[in-house]
């Protein structure tokens, strides 16, 4: 059985590895899960990054639990607590047009941060010239 540091840290990889491990084509997992053959071939190759939705769609195609899928893809913390795009997949009030369009908001908005955040340390470290 192989340990969680011997399995690949990216979510296609782990998708990918589930679904050799169960014996099953790509295409059989696409049509499972509901998602498209290259959709799906895209996220194993790490191309694209799949949202809760589809994350749970896979999980229940591979028959794993929901939050271990979650877990490795980084919408929940080692706790267990669900992050937001976890809470807003699993919320059954929303759309699934609702639910895409509320994630791709906010993954705009986290990376519209930390790429403020990243302008900042580098304005705040001195240059060479600076440090003499």
């Amino acid at each position: 059985m192989a340990t969680p540091k011997d399995l690949p840290e990216d979510i296609g990889g782990f998708i990918r590895d589930l679904r050799q491990t169960a014996k099953i084509s790509l295409r059989q997992l696409a049509d499972r899960a509901g998602v498209s053959n290259p959709y799906l071939s895209q996220i194993e190759r790490g191309l694209r990054k799949p949202s809760a939705e589809v994350l749970q769609q896979i999980a229940s195609a591979l028959r794993v639990s929901t939050p271990a899928m979650y877990l490795r893809a980084g919408l929940l913390d080692s706790e267990g607590q669900q992050g937001v795009l976890a809470a807003v997949a699993a919320d059954p009030e929303l759309t699934i047009a609702q639910k895409q369009t509320l994630s791709q908001i906010y993954e705009t908005f986290r990376n519209e941060n930390a790429r403020t955040k990243q302008d900042s340390a580098e304005a705040t470290t001195p240059t060479p010239e600076e440090q003499k």
